[in-house]
């Protein structure tokens, strides 16, 4: 899949093709029924299919001063838009410029002058120009008077409940990362870089690997199974996010431990893959006594990723 920022010339392959537009925080089922249309057309009129993103999300340009949480940060959404079977991504830079942008303009600038796009598909929820003020409607009318078509997506839906990044945010700030997982059609992940802890797991044999965690990210507190990826290779652990109540009841802090994992990972980038949600954060009466449970959580990990592929 090419990517293309906005200092990139679209290649006259790449114009004329059927492009899915939105923000695709998660790529999630909801989101890939756009992407499964762009690509049907693409096939149908023999042209490139494509995807334009904005980034950054345009809720960290209108409210600089909040933390967002991120489902997806663009490697990792670039990734999955990938498996989708697209030709091209156009990552347009949202600022305050672009958001004061009129749909006629909006249209003619991205859409018409560098894409020249034969078809927009999009969600039912899709709002763009200055005040969010171009609507599914305007798209249509205007796609008349450029001559591309549009195609406006339903709601996406599973047992009464929409498909939608929000969702999927509440699941994951409730724990539910499996539950997360499957909206996703893929597990959730953080990616962050080692660094030096409390030093309290490892006088009680559990040696953990300290991540930061990507800034906005509200994952409910508890322990967890997890992969984790780091240079090439995947091991199996167990993960805990919490304030450590039974010692310090401080800032919020991921602490990793592998099964089978000898070295050192100090300052390295990491990526942490959620499989399942083993049970919340509590305090313990003593030291031990946290030790015991540690070793009964490792077992469970272990239970529930030897189940997984």
């Amino acid at each position: 899949m090419r990517v293309l920022k906005d200092s990139d010339p679209v290649p006259a392959e790449l114009k004329g093709g059927a492009v899915a537009i939105g923000n695709f925080d998660g790529v999630h089922h909801g989101q890939r029924a756009l992407l499964g249309q762009a690509c049907r057309i693409a096939e149908a009129h023999k042209c490139a299919a494509g995807v334009m993103i904005f980034e950054p999300h345009p809720r960290e340009v209108f409210r600089p001063g909040e933390d967002h949480f991120t489902l997806t940060p663009l490697p990792r959404k670039l990734e999955r838009l990938a498996e989708e079977g697209l030709q091209f991504a156009a990552v347009v830079a949202f600022d305050h410029a672009l958001s004061q942008k009129s749909p006629d303009d909006f249209v003619q600038d991205l859409l018409v002058d560098r894409l020249g796009i034969a078809h927009a598909v999009i969600g039912y929820d899709f709002f763009f120009g200055h005040k969010r003020a171009g609507t599914p409607e305007t798209l249509k009318a205007l796609g008349l008077q450029h001559g591309f078509g549009v195609d406006v997506i339903a709601p996406q839906a599973e047992a009464g409940e929409v498909f939608s990044s929000s969702a999927i945010r509440a699941k994951l700030s409730s724990g539910d990362v499996k539950g997360a997982a499957h909206d996703l059609d893929d597990w959730w992940q953080v990616t962050g870089r080692v660094v030096g802890g409390a030093q309290k797991g490892g006088p009680m044999g559990f040696p953990t690997a300290n991540v930061v965690m990507p800034k906005g990210t509200a994952l409910g507190h508890g322990i967890f199974a997890v992969r984790v990826k780091h240079d090439g290779q995947m091991y199996d652990g167990a993960a805990y996010l919490g304030t450590r109540p039974t010692f310090d009841d401080g800032k919020p802090v991921l602490e990793v431990f592998l099964f089978s994992f000898s070295g050192d990972l100090y300052g390295k980038e990491i990526t942490v893959v959620f499989i399942d949600h083993i049970r919340p954060d509590r305090k313990f009466d003593s030291a031990d006594e946290l030790i015991r449970q540690m070793e009964i959580d490792c077992e469970n990990a272990r239970r529930i990723l030897a189940d997984v592929e």
